[in-house]
């Protein structure tokens, strides 16, 4: 019995979300055919014919409802603010020119804001570190918010019913956890833990800042156990994304853990692309900029090389999905750099891409090849599938694909498999993996993602020179 809210058959590419925000008065839809922007309507909730209502001036740029009270609505939006802002809209009057700023603009990128009680919860990033403050529906600031330390925190969640916000907080050497925040006092509290087998304080963070080839500035953390010495030998992991305004922030994995407990570097590169610092950030990555990208990574592993983290035989790279083309096109662009590479799911031919699934969504970031003969042969110049050359050394390689993948379909994995190892000088091994009962990575199961985890560290293990680590074996009791 449900009931069509709303449809558009004239545009099918049209992805469109429905939400109802703090207040309960109005459902906002979000209608979008990129990943980066969206216009906003309206449709009120007391009778099921409401008209739905275009808000104006939200083209060109992403904007959500955060709360709708009578004639009002407060809107997070990047339209005129590239870091992002909070407004008062009038929806009486509701052209931006009557916008009125609650939360202004900032140098920090607002990456989230939620409803708790009577206050805003926002989330923000500074150097890609994250920040949490209070803020009420008019604008005056609340208590100041003190985070456990440096990492990201995930998903905020809050009612108007209760002036508690809950949100998850982890870091590179801390495992997720969920704390509440009192939004009048700006207390937080522990909620729930998980349980260490590790003591994380054996372990440092640090973030560096090095130059990509245009001079840009590209952080990076650098994350090692704090016995680990500059000598140049220390297996290292890069790893990157950089693309579809995400942003990469400090977080806890199994697989990187025990990748630091075995003495490796795991080095995590924030790129152009991403949505670190806003706007500008994400589209100096994007279209016929996208090599800048490329660069970003490929300076990191420089400056890694040049300050004796480690060397070209012990350096390995590692992306997925987005980040599995960072991987192709680094690799393929400099392969002498590289000891071992992982892509997984990842897209790598930038020619056909748009002709599967959902992969015209992406044209926002990549552009098409049928767009223009400019654009035909700028992703001819990076796509990993079309630039692997016979006679070259390439990477030892795991490409890593799910079956079932419905948005980066598993032939982008197989057809740039297939080249590297008709082509590849080296007597490096190139290896599909594939996972037949999984797809491109939400919903694979616990065994499934334990078995990949041990897969990718023997993979680096082998080709890096690195000593498995073998824990001690753990007797069961029999069962009776």
């Amino acid at each position: 019995q449900d009931r069509l809210v709303y449809a558009d058959p004239a545009h099918p590419t049209l992805r469109t979300y429905a939400r109802i925000p703090a207040g309960d008065e109005r459902r906002w839809l979000t209608v979008a055919d990129t990943t980066s922007e969206n216009v906003l309507y309206y449709q009120s909730l007391e009778r099921p014919d409401a008209p739905i209502v275009l808000v104006p001036d939200t083209t060109g740029g992403s904007s959500v409802a955060l709360r709708d009270s009578g004639n009002f609505a407060w809107l997070l939006t990047n339209i005129d603010a590239p870091n992002y802002r909070i407004v008062r809209v009038d929806l009486r009057t509701p052209g931006k020119e009557y916008w009125v700023d609650v939360v202004p603009e900032t140098s920090d990128v607002i990456t989230s804001a939620v409803v708790a009680g009577s206050k805003f919860v926002i989330t923000s990033l500074h150097d890609v570190t994250s920040r949490l403050r209070i803020v009420d529906f008019d604008g005056t600031p609340g208590q100041a918010v003190r985070l456990p330390g440096l990492g990201g925190v995930g998903e905020v969640t809050g009612t108007t019913s209760s002036a508690t916000a809950f949100y998850s907080f982890d870091s590179f050497t801390s495992p997720q956890r969920v704390l509440s925040l009192d939004t009048t006092t700006g207390t937080t509290a522990v909620w729930k833990t998980p349980e260490l087998n590790f003591d994380p304080a054996l372990y440092v963070t640090d973030q560096v800042f090095v130059k990509s080839k245009d001079g840009t500035k590209v952080p990076a953390f650098v994350v090692h156990r704090k016995d680990i010495k500059l000598n140049g030998k220390n297996p290292t992991l890069l790893f990157g994304y950089g693309g579809f305004n995400i942003s990469l922030t400090a977080g806890f994995t199994a697989y990187r853990m025990a990748w630091l407990q075995r003495g490796g570097v795991y080095v995590q590169a924030t790129l152009r692309g991403g949505g670190e610092y806003g706007r500008a950030w994400h589209q100096a990555g994007t279209k016929l900029q996208k090599q800048n990208v490329f660069d970003d990574f490929i300076a990191v592993a420089e400056w890694l090389i040049d300050k004796k983290w480690t060397s070209r035989s012990r350096l390995a790279i590692e992306g997925r999905s987005n980040g599995g083309l960072l991987v192709g096109a680094a690799m393929t662009q400099r392969p002498d750099l590289f000891a071992a590479a992982i892509p997984t799911v990842g897209v790598l031919d930038m020619l056909r891409y748009h002709q599967f699934t959902i992969g015209a969504a992406w044209a926002g970031d990549y552009g098409r090849s049928d767009d223009s003969p400019e654009m035909f042969t700028y992703l001819r110049g990076y796509s990993p599938v079309h630039n692997v050359r016979r006679g070259v050394d390439y990477p030892a390689t795991l490409i890593m694909t799910g079956e079932r993948d419905d948005r980066v379909v598993p032939a982008h994995s197989f057809k740039f498999g297939a080249e590297l190892q008709a082509d590849n000088a080296s007597d490096r091994p190139i290896i599909v993996r594939v996972e037949t009962r999984a797809g491109h990575g939400a919903g694979t199961s616990t065994d499934q993602a334990i078995a990949q985890a041990a897969d990718q560290l023997a993979f680096l293990d082998a080709n890096l020179g690195t000593t498995p680590l073998v824990p001690e074996p753990v007797f069961l009791p029999p069962r009776r």
